[in-house]
């Protein structure tokens, strides 16, 4: 660290420092960190926009502890393992086991990011300035504050001058963006989703949460399936032959009846809800470099959901890391350069996820 200290004190470019002017010393937004405003930035949904800039604040805070021997830093960035995860993108952090992990990483940060500002805040030091020095270089910032704000103007000027009609173009596209309808299905809050089993069949049925427990159409932990969509849009429309379901509680079931009863449900299913299980199992024979992680994902966010449905705590047993399974898909779903990767064979996992796909599909009732 020492060492490092005296790099960054003299560096190759040091002496041109002092000749640079004040809009030369000011860091464009590319390389500006709000270290203080990480909290707030952790307390919004994990986009990419949102985890791209907290990735970028702990690489920087990452590096000045590095730098600066910052021992605290590293303990708080390398107990949580969503600080690691953040250059890999969105990825880690979708479905149920990623919603998890930004919520551990919230909690992190509100319970020790403190730490993280007050050893940052201990190095840095304010060093005496000339006064004249400093009413020259006010002058030299006012100067280009004003420079700038009659620059923005003069493209303002332009882009009025441009004809209203390109302006009514422009407001009325943002107002049908900002108006798109979510659909029906988002209306009612219920998913149609597509399952395709280990043998490549499918079947369509529907799914939603209420109070962040999932509901499946069915009974007693087994799930009404139809082998097309329009299959199942004809059963919706005559609800008296599935019999009692746990679907039809939700306050919008009259309204899916209603509308396949009139002929007008289109059962569409979105990318995010489309479930592939064929093929996972000799993907997982062969190791996890050979495991898409998104199916991978989608498939345990499935059998979970159907497990929690029914009552049985099977499933998230087996997929816990402290199984071979679940250490594997842990490894696939949520990387760490840190972490031994599973070793080959993977005939015991092969077995386990076997079983859990087959526990699944002998919930399916189908029509």
């Amino acid at each position: 660290p020492h060492r490092q200290h005296a790099d960054l004190l003299r560096p190759p470019v040091l002496h041109i420092v002092p000749a640079l002017n004040v809009p030369e010393l000011i860091p464009d937004d590319d390389h500006s960190y709000d270290l203080v405003g990480v909290p707030e930035l952790v307390a919004e949904e994990p986009d990419s926009w949102t985890i791209g800039e907290l990735a970028e604040i702990v690489n920087i805070v990452r590096s000045l502890a590095d730098v600066c021997g910052l021992d605290e830093v590293h303990e708080v960035l390398d107990a949580h393992e969503g600080f690691s995860l953040l250059p890999q993108g969105k990825l880690p952090f979708t479905g149920r086991e990623g919603a998890k992990l930004w919520d551990d990483l919230a909690t992190a940060v509100a319970e020790k990011w403190d730490i993280v500002l007050d050893a940052i805040d201990e190095l840095v030091v304010v060093p005496e300035i000339d006064e004249a020095a400093l009413e020259e270089t006010a002058e030299e910032l006012a100067a280009f504050h004003e420079e700038s704000a009659e620059s923005e103007a003069g493209v303002d000027d332009e882009v009025l001058t441009a004809g209203s009609d390109d302006i009514d173009t422009v407001d009325s596209d943002d107002e049908d963006t900002d108006d798109e309808p979510v659909g029906f299905w988002g209306e009612v809050g219920i998913d149609p989703i597509k399952i395709v089993t280990r043998n490549n069949t499918e079947y369509y049925t529907l799914r939603c949460y209420l109070d962040d427990e999932p509901v499946f159409l069915g009974k007693d932990g087994k799930i009404d399936v139809f082998p097309s969509a329009r299959a199942l849009a004809r059963q919706l429309a005559e609800p008296k032959e599935l019999g009692d379901n746990d679907m039809a509680e939700m306050p919008t079931w009259d309204d899916i009846v209603a509308k396949a009863t009139s002929g007008e449900l289109e059962v569409d299913v979105t990318e995010d809800n489309t479930y592939v299980l064929a093929g996972l199992e000799d993907d997982i024979a062969e190791g996890p470099s050979a495991i898409d992680p998104n199916q991978l994902d989608l498939a345990v966010e499935l059998i979970l959901d159907a497990a929690d449905w029914a009552g049985d705590d099977a499933p998230a047993e087996a997929l816990a890391e402290s199984e071979s399974l679940g250490w594997l898909v842990s490894f696939v779903l949520r990387p760490n350069v840190n972490r031994l990767e599973p070793s080959p064979p993977f005939d015991d996992e092969v077995a386990a996820w076997v079983k859990l796909v087959n526990a699944l599909e002998d919930r399916f009732q189908v029509h």
